[in-house]
């Protein structure tokens, strides 16, 4: 039987005749020496597959490793695993919780379902880390099993999962449930898993604040633990995020969807938009109390910044402020002179693709009230042009800036540290599907970019998917490391936004044919968008939101 075989990340594919019913994982180890990484998972014509799936028929074969984002959650969901069952081995009467994305890796919970018992200790970590190890060494096989809707929602009553079971007991859709079991421990999760545990190399497990940091390689360098840093931060701005759930009586996806079939989704829209006006007041205060001049937004890919950066702007005047409003944008180099990545393509995201010295030029022009003819980049031309913006500001007005690089100290070099407050704005959402399984921020994202590309971009979901690990490649070098330096974070997450997304992005994932490349990514989001009911009318959802900005309707774009 003849196959065509791809091994990430070359572009080649090359003829194989194999025997027909071969296991990919038998497949996989025939290749083991002319792989960078440990293969995890594999694309079979287009689709996902894990590693035990055998192929019966000739077709394309890809494998990934864990630089590939499918790939990348395969491992988060195999590591997950691994450590609820070595919690299950070592501990007794208490309740974990994923949560979030912190400290490259999973900020995690242990607590007690006995309210006198003493929170969790150093020796108790240290137990829980050992037997994730022995558990590895073991070399456990994942064992899956998919039984229907109703028999899945008795086996999670009788395992005690309650969120697992609300989510099922309404019926949205979902026929079968896939539950993955390591030994006698089980679990339902959405996504797939490795084979057996050996796959699992490389983790660290560290108390951090009032939980735990499940860490795992970064996708760049996928057998190296990531050095560590404190994102305090980041950790605030997710605590933010779960006291605004709190307030709005939505932890999980069942509580949404609940809200939804009770049409009670209209006020929590409204609340949603309160929370999210009142904190850009707050801002708005914290910039006119230290007297800031020089306003500086940054985040990463639909973010929301645009619209942020705007409502900020509101904010301002009504502090007795007129701002001014520029994007770094405008200052892009004319396209001839934009520098090459090391793929030899333009590179528009690097910081060299900026005309720097203009723009701290300029800006400090406008801060000694200068008149300045401020550019506008012609996106069409590939050029800026001059003539049409001349500004002059007094000595009270702050400019707010918004860009990608707008917290890089290297952006604004010639500013006075003292004139600057920094924004980090992105959507740190802390809805997710259960207990055990979360909702990745890069997903929320992705799907907000994929519904604004087609609205007003005239691009498919394919071109968004496919465009989609250059973007994140970017942001990590050009927006990640820089959060650090913000003086406070802007979650623009609402917590209903995935009910409305999936209305406008259902269709276009569902367009995506098997024979695309892109045809697996749409399957995983298809999968995930599942668990949500979809809100239909999104009216209610006011024209300055930063939802519109994605949707439509926005009275700033």
């Amino acid at each position: 039987m003849k196959i065509s075989l791809k091994i990430e990340p070359r572009n080649e594919w090359k003829e194989l005749e194999v025997e027909e019913g071969i296991k990919l994982e038998t497949l996989v180890k025939q290749f083991e020496d002319q792989v960078s990484y440990r293969v995890l998972a594999a694309k079979v014509n287009n689709k996902l597959e894990d590693l035990v799936k055998t192929i019966k028929y000739p077709c394309t074969v890809e494998f990934l490793d864990m630089r590939n984002p499918a790939a990348n959650l395969i491992y988060q969901h195999s590591l997950t695993l691994i450590y609820l069952k070595a919690v299950h081995d070592t501990m007794r009467k208490v309740h974990v919780s994923m949560l979030n994305s912190l400290n490259k890796g999973i900020y995690t919970k242990i607590e007690s379902t006995i309210e006198s018992a003493n929170p969790v200790t150093d020796q108790q970590v240290v137990e829980i880390e050992q037997r994730m190890r022995q558990i590895v060494a073991e070399d456990i096989p994942f064992v899956r099993k998919s039984v229907n809707r109703e028999e899945a929602f008795d086996m999670l009553v009788a395992d005690g999962q309650k969120e697992k079971a609300r989510l099922l007991e309404a019926d949205i859709g979902i026929e079968f449930v896939k539950f993955y079991s390591l030994e006698e421990y089980r679990d339902f999760f959405y996504g797939l898993m490795v084979p057996s545990t050996r796959y699992i190399e490389h983790f660290e497990l560290r108390k951090y604040k009032g939980g735990f940091l499940l860490r795992f390689p970064h996708p760049s360098v996928p057998n190296v633990i990531p050095k560590y840093e404190d994102e305090v931060k980041l950790y605030d701005a997710f605590r933010e995020a779960t006291k605004w759930s709190r307030i709005m009586g939505i932890s999980y996806v069942a509580d949404l969807n609940e809200k939804i079939r009770n049409g009670q989704y209209k006020e929590m829209i409204q609340l949603s938009e309160a929370l999210h006006e009142k904190k850009t007041a707050e801002i708005a205060d914290m910039i006119t109390n230290q007297d800031k001049r020089i306003v500086l937004i940054a985040g990463p890919s639909s973010s929301g910044k645009t619209t942020f950066a705007k409502r900020l702007c509101i904010q301002l005047k009504v502090n007795g402020h007129d701002p001014l409003y520029l994007s770094t944008d405008d200052y892009f180099v004319n396209r001839g002179f934009t520098p090459l990545d090391e793929y030899g393509e333009p590179d528009y995201e690097g910081l060299c693709a900026i005309d720097v010295k203009l723009f701290n030029d300029h800006m400090n022009a406008l801060l000694q009230g200068e008149s300045v003819d401020l550019p506008t980049f012609d996106f069409l031309a590939g050029e800026k042009r001059f003539g049409d913006r001349k500004v002059a500001i007094d000595s009270t007005q702050p400019i707010v800036i918004e860009g990608i690089h707008a917290l890089n100290e290297a952006m604004t070099p010639d500013l006075s540290k003292e004139e600057k407050f920094k924004i980090y704005i992105s959507p740190f959402t802390q809805l997710n599907i259960d207990d055990h399984n979360r909702i990745p921020v890069t997903d929320g994202r992705m799907l907000r970019r994929m519904v604004r590309d087609f609205q007003f971009r005239g691009h498919t979901a394919q071109s968004t998917i496919k465009l989609w690990p250059k973007v994140r490649e970017g942001e990590y070098k050009n927006i990640f490391p820089y959060n650090g330096e913000a003086d406070v974070f802007f979650n623009s997450a609402h917590i209903y936004e995935l009910a409305v997304l999936k209305k406008y992005a259902w269709p276009l994932l569902n367009a995506i044919k098997q024979d695309e490349p892109e045809y697996s990514e749409a399957v995983r989001m298809l999968k995930f968008l599942r668990f949500f009911e979809t809100i239909e009318d999104d009216s209610v959802i006011v024209n300055n939101s930063i939802m519109r900005e994605f949707i439509g309707g926005s009275i700033f774009l």
